[in-house]
């Protein structure tokens, strides 16, 4: 975290880094080629198999070892040929796959059924290979681009579940793509270990926490092996590790040293199914339900810890030079909720008779819309207001206090409904309306929040419906201040609120002032309005925010304990860095959730010292909140075992900022702001630098289940991916989650659906495994083959680059019925069969990584690893199509096609048209009033 810099200029971008005291040494060296150590065991391997079933091949010719392994001549380095071809595929237990042939065609109908296509052998013999050989390592190197790939790492709360799968390998895919293309790629790993999740997982199971977490961890992990991912599993991270929220507790107390990090009594959100706080981002809907378990959340008094997030509430509402999708950028500029508009300030009248007292006291109002302020009739507090009992005068003081009363029984859901009959009480008290001094009553309502706001609203009935209804009701006054064209207010037989535009009535020195439903000072009414304030020194332009500061303290066991003690004399202080991490206690028998956090009633844990005199002091016993964890997760994957800082410097400078980030849309209000303001925070104190932490993201849809609900075990819908590799394999797995529907959309499951993918897995190894002789091909057939080639190398490289994962399938499906169609044509053995082979299976490489790995190695003889080798290059002059066709529309409907040469000129296309059969008939032997050739891909023609 130093702060000298320096500039390193890639492909002719120049980005900032930060610079390291010292070297750093590249942590291995690049993986090279070992085809000559596999020969030599193949070889080996081949002897020994030899002597076991060398009496049932007396009859084998070398001559016919070439019908099985169909290779150039340099391939015999990779699979040596030997009198006994039994050993170039070794299964003993189908020895007829590997048998000599006779080249009848029953015979070879035989062979095709019994050719050694097992993902089951050769997918975990590669997987095993690829860690032995460290081939997905990330390391730093200055010489290529680097590209740090990132998807949401998951929570250890169960099996992995077809999601997962959904949510993993289509990105895993394009990762492999950036690496084929010449990027040093970075794919880690990790999980998400502490919060609610884990912990609600284990209480069903009755389980500790840190038993059941760990247990799923070591399950998950052998299950996300067998998708074949790049993932690089050295710097995997969990974040219930000791070694990594040693430093998520450090992270807090630099942001309460930094005065980011506050403690305070506040009204919460309390989920009561799960017996702790809520940030407000996790109370979702109109509902206001929790978002983990759906339980309507309710309010409660607590001391708690808070980030102030909302010190970056303006910041975070800009994301120039970022590619976000624009769902995540509108639901994040929604959720903080800058409004325009003016402070106010409202005098309490100190009796329920005088304006003016020494007891009189200012209360500021927000208000978008401070030229409706000569309509403010009264003023609404919330029932826990502080100053209701202050305003309150003696002969209401029981009424009152019996209505807050019934308020705190009712959830936010209740005092805020729509339909809800609207209650109040009158208090006795008043304020001062300060543009015009008019005395207005205060009521009590509980459809106003204390948690929105600052708690009291000026209630303006004439323009806002919620005051009308609430004037009507209890016979306050309505006042118009704005004027519709051609129309006249009264606000004694209003029958609905009017918020429309108009002029400024009844508003004094600003009668006539037009007033637009434009937002803030581009109201002119506004503006005008606002000026004057100003200038009276009882008012100023003001931007609110519905934006809040995260609350973060959780009264649960499983999370990062918070790092503060308390102490009589000193208050509240960080624990000494050097005494980090704070260790969440094994021996905890009362660990499940009371409404108080478990720690506090451990006998020993909560007993400290305080770090400042000495004294006897309390640690804090609430835990943080799981999103603390993931909001650094990224930068933990840099130095997942540092334990000198959270990351190495040098790892920063060189992968940092993420370049693609890929996940869950749901978590737009969530995980992604906290993610944001956390960059934005550490970025102030000195640990990060930039504006943000993630250049792109990239949001995937959701499988449901097959009945169009939402995957659960408690429906008895989930699909498990484990089943499925082990009846087809993990590549048509991943090829059939990348086929089965668009990617940034999701779909219900078909599980049909996955017959059709694994029927084009099994076409490919057989169209690359089955003997077939060369042929003499015409020079129209390979050139008609090589253009199909390249034109798919295009497409599917535009769909790479675009998450398009769907039609990347559907492409290569395309190109294998053709390739086979030019095999039956002669093609084999031909530079244009053997330039598709090598460029098909690096197309296929990253979707089906081990079909493309055995193929590529054991078949075609290539060498060893397909996965390092360099993505193809489009030969666009090899694209272009001889003819093409050209829709021929009639007074605008479409009524022929032509097939014209693709050079022809614009003429030609017109004589092409015009010759039609079709169009003559509709030209009655007329001439055309106008023909048009749009862009070569249209005939109109007007008659």
């Amino acid at each position: 975290m130093a702060t000298t810099k320096k500039k390193t200029t890639i492909k002719k971008k120049t980005v900032t880094k930060k610079v390291v005291a010292k070297k750093v040494k590249k942590i291995t060296k690049p993986v090279t080629s070992k085809n000559k150590v596999v020969a030599k065991k193949a070889v080996i391997a081949k002897k020994a198999v030899a002597k076991k079933v060398a009496p049932k091949l007396k009859t084998t010719k070398p001559a016919v070892t070439k019908a099985i392994v169909p290779a150039k001549p340099k391939a015999k380095a990779v699979v040596v040929a030997v009198k006994k071809p039994k050993a170039v595929v070794p299964f003993k237990e189908k020895p007829k796959a590997i048998q000599v042939v006779k080249e009848s065609e029953s015979v070879k109908s035989e062979s095709r059924k019994d050719i050694s296509f097992n993902p089951q052998a050769f997918e975990p013999k590669w997987q095993k290979k690829w860690e032995a050989d460290k081939l997905y390592r990330s390391v730093i190197d200055e010489s290529k681009p680097k590209h740090y790939a990132l998807t949401m790492l998951p929570y250890p709360s169960g099996d992995l579940h077809i999601g997962h799968w959904f949510s993993m390998t289509p990105p895993d895919a394009r990762a492999r793509f950036k690496r084929m293309q010449g990027y040093n790629v970075l794919f880690p790993m990790g999980f998400d270990a502490f919060g609610l999740n884990a912990e609600n997982a284990a209480i069903k199971h009755n389980i500790h926490p840190k038993k059941w977490t760990y247990q799923n961890i070591e399950r998950m992990r052998e299950q996300m092996r067998t998708m074949g991912a790049m993932f690089d599993w050295e710097r995997e991270a969990v974040s219930a590790d000791p070694e990594y929220y040693r430093w998520t507790e450090w992270f807090f107390i630099q942001l309460y040293k930094h005065g980011l990090a506050y403690r305070k009594k506040a009204a919460v959100d309390w989920c009561p199914k799960d017996n702790t706080t809520l940030a407000r981002e996790q109370v979702k809907g109109d509902e206001r339900v929790c978002e983990r378990c759906g339980t309507p959340v309710i309010k409660k008094e607590l001391e708690q810890w808070f980030f102030k997030a909302t010190k970056y509430a303006d910041e975070l509402l800009h994301f120039e030079g970022i590619d976000w999708p624009d769902f995540i950028k509108v639901s994040q500029t929604n959720w903080i909720g800058r409004s325009e508009g003016a402070e106010v300030q409202f005098r309490i009248a100190g009796d329920s008779s005088s304006e003016s007292s020494d007891q009189s006291s200012v209360i500021n109002v927000f208000t978008t819309r401070p030229d409706t302020l000569w309509g403010a009739t009264f003023m609404v507090f919330s029932p826990e207001h502080p100053l209701v009992d202050k305003i309150t005068t003696p002969e209401n003081r029981a009424t009152v206090s019996e209505y807050k009363a019934q308020a705190a029984k009712q959830t936010d859901i209740q005092r805020e409904a729509r339909d809800k009959e609207k209650t109040g009480v009158f208090t006795g008290g008043y304020a001062i309306n300060p543009v015009n001094q008019e005395r207005i009553p205060i009521w009590v309502a509980d459809y106003v929040l204390m948690s929105y706001g600052t708690g009291a609203i000026m209630a303006v009935p004439a323009h806002d419906e919620r005051d009308f209804a609430f004037a009507r009701k209890f016979g306050l006054k309505v006042i118009p201040v704005i004027q519709p064209a051609g129309l006249e207010l009264n606000g004694d037989t209003m029958e609905v609120a009017y918020p429309g535009e108009g002029v400024m009535i009844n508003s004094g020195p600003f009668n006539g002032t037009p007033a637009t439903n434009d937002k803030g000072k581009k109201n002119p009414a506004i503006k005008a309005v606002v000026e004057w304030l100003d200038a009276q020194s009882i008012g100023k332009l003001d931007v609110n925010y519905r934006y809040r500061d995260w609350l973060i303290s959780r009264q649960r066991f499983w999370g990062a304990p918070i790092p503060m003690v308390y102490c009589e004399t000193h208050g509240w202080n960080p624990v000494p860095e050097d005494q980090l991490p704070v260790l969440l206690p094994d021996d905890i028998d009362q660990w499940k959730p009371t409404g108080e956090s478990p720690l506090k009633f451990h006998p020993t844990w909560k007993h400290t010292i305080c770090p400042i005199g000495g004294e006897p002091a309390i640690r804090e016993t609430d835990t943080m909140d799981t999103f603390m964890c993931s909001s650094w997760y990224h930068l933990r994957y840099l130095s997942p075992h540092n334990d000198k800082t959270p990351f190495d410097d040098a790892e920063y400078n060189y992968w940092m900022p993420v370049d693609t980030y890929t996940g869950g849309s749901e978590h737009a209000t969530m995980h992604l702001l906290y993610f944001r303001f956390f960059h934005k925070a550490l970025r102030d104190i000195g640990v990060t630098e930039g504006s943000e932490p993630v250049m792109q993201l990239r949001n995937q849809g959701m499988v449901l289940a097959e009945d169009n609900h939402k995957m659960s075990k408690s429906r008895g819908n989930v699909v498990a991916p484990d089943v499925l590799v082990n009846k087809y394999g993990a590549d048509t797995v991943r090829a059939y989650l990348m086929f089965f529907a668009r990617w940034q959309q999701g779909a219900p499951w078909d599980s049909n659906g996955i017959e059709g993918t694994a029927r084009w897995i099994r076409r490919t190894w057989t169209l690359f495994t089955d003997p077939t002789q060369p042929g003499s091909a015409s020079d129209e057939t390979k050139k008609n083959l090589r253009r199909r080639v390249h034109q798919t190398l295009r497409k599917v490289t535009h769909d790479f680059e675009n998450f398009e994962f769907n039609t990347i399938i559907s492409s290569l499906m395309e190109l294998m019925n053709e390739m086979y169609k030019a095999r039956e044509a002669g093609a084999v053995g031909s530079s244009e069969w053997n330039e598709a082979l090598e460029i098909y299976l690096k197309m296929l490489a990253p979707v089906a990584p081990h079909i493309a790995e055995e193929l590529w190695t054991n078949h075609l003889g290539k060498p060893y690893s397909i996965h390092q080798q360099a993505w193809a290059q489009v030969d666009e002059s090899a694209t272009k199509e001889d003819t093409i066709e050209l829709p021929v529309q009639i007074n605008g409907k479409v009524r022929d096609r032509i097939t014209v040469p693709a050079e022809a000129s614009e003429d030609e296309i017109k004589s092409a048209a015009l010759a039609s059969e079709t169009v003559q008939k509709y030209l009655e032997g007329k001439e055309p009033k106008k023909v048009i050739v749009a862009n070569k891909r249209l005939v109109s023609i007007v008659i």
